[in-house]
């Protein structure tokens, strides 16, 4: 798999404005205001900037964090992770790794049967839907 890459301004020209601050700058958005922090709605979430299927709705728990969260990765080959010591924390910093998108952060605090807690930010992501 080739990486994607794209320019500052080809990758702002697809973007919203928050979409580009945490996808390619590394934001955050506040807690408890994403569109997917709440949703239920059964699919599989892909990158919002290459489309790369990511999560799936079957691996979302509630984490009480403000962010959406899952316990596994859908495609792990999609999903890349690497220190983070920003912020003076020590954390794993979780990205997309077709086009080096940031979606969030990993922690150790997650349910089983994994213990892991991805904590993705809902607009690195698009959900496509699935029927039930």
């Amino acid at each position: 798999m080739s990486k994607i890459e794209k320019t500052a301004a080809e990758w702002r020209a697809q973007l919203d404005s928050m979409e580009y601050a945490v996808c390619r700058e590394q934001a955050t958005e506040r807690p408890f205001t994403g569109e997917y922090t709440d949703c239920k709605k059964s699919g599989e979430y892909v990158c919002k900037c290459c489309g790369a299927p990511l999560f799936d709705s079957a691996h979302k728990f509630d984490s009480g964090s403000g962010w959406p969260s899952f316990y596994d990765a859908a495609e792990k080959a999609n999903v890349e992770t690497r220190s983070d010591q920003s912020h003076g924390m020590a954390r794993t910093e979780v990205l997309c790794a077709q086009c080096d998108a940031h979606l969030g952060h990993l922690f150790p605090d997650g349910p089983q049967p994994t213990g892991l807690r991805y904590c993705i930010n809902s607009v690195s992501l698009s959900l496509k839907e699935r029927d039930v």
